[in-house]
């Protein structure tokens, strides 16, 4: 005679699994947050050993205007004192920082403005990556990428993108078309002179000349050229400088 089967020996019925949204959203909440970082990796590797052929704002500006001026050139083919004027005028502590200037970013938010905040590499993340405007968004995303950069990339890589992408006026972008448009010579003989007034036209290029100067373009120049010989005599050009 059959035993009975036991409770023991019955398949026990799986348990229905549950749906519950927060970890469902947290789960692929996380997935989208490595996928993102991981292309934002690769791009910044990506540009670190290839030079940038155009940026969003130029491709902008060539449809606007029908082409601009641009020609990428190596930090060696370019006169030190024009990378020294860069950031005696933009970025005074830029070997200093880490991507973000928060003494700067201090000072402006007590001066109620947001001039003087944005470093060197936080605009080659604009350039570069992003597209120019004040939204909250590109904003968050600048401050996202700007540390990124900078574990990535060289202070001198960083200066070297910024100085080819910056604009210097309309339609010309880059420190070898400005050179030749203004001077009529190569980034590699500029003066102390002529690189302090193209620095000083920055970030305004468009209303302001570096060949005709106005009496402020004369006096920000000559104010450039004490920062640049300041930081080359205190160190705070070194880490840009072979």
């Amino acid at each position: 005679m059959a035993k009975p089967r036991t409770s023991k020996s019955r398949k026990k019925a799986k348990p229905t699994r549950r749906f519950r949204p927060m970890r469902w959203l947290l789960r692929w909440g996380l997935r989208v947050v490595s996928v993102v970082f991981l292309i934002a990796v690769a791009v910044t590797l990506l540009w670190s050993v290839l030079n940038p052929p155009t940026t969003f704002y130029m491709m902008q500006e060539s449809r606007r205007l029908g082409g601009v001026d641009h020609e990428w050139v190596d930090m060696n083919e370019i006169a030190p004192i024009m990378a020294r004027a860069a950031v005696a005028a933009e970025d005074a502590n830029f070997c200093l920082h880490w991507g973000l200037d928060v003494v700067a970013i201090r000072r402006a938010i007590d001066e109620g403005s947001n001039r003087g905040a944005s470093t060197i590499s936080q605009q080659v993340v604009k350039n570069v990556y992003l597209w120019h405007g004040r939204s909250w968004v590109r904003k968050v995303m600048e401050a996202a990428m700007t540390p990124l950069v900078e574990a990535i990339w060289s202070k001198r890589r960083i200066l070297e993108v910024y100085l080819n992408v910056a604009e210097f006026d309309e339609g010309v972008f880059g420190i070898e078309a400005a050179s030749r448009h203004y001077f009529g010579v190569g980034p590699e003989a500029l003066s102390n002179v002529q690189a302090a007034r193209l620095a000083a036209i920055l970030p305004n290029p468009k209303d302001r000349s570096a060949s005709n100067p106005s009496s402020f373009v004369r006096k920000r120049a000559s104010q450039i050229l004490s920062g640049a010989a300041t930081i080359r005599a205190d160190g705070r050009a070194r880490c840009f400088q072979s």
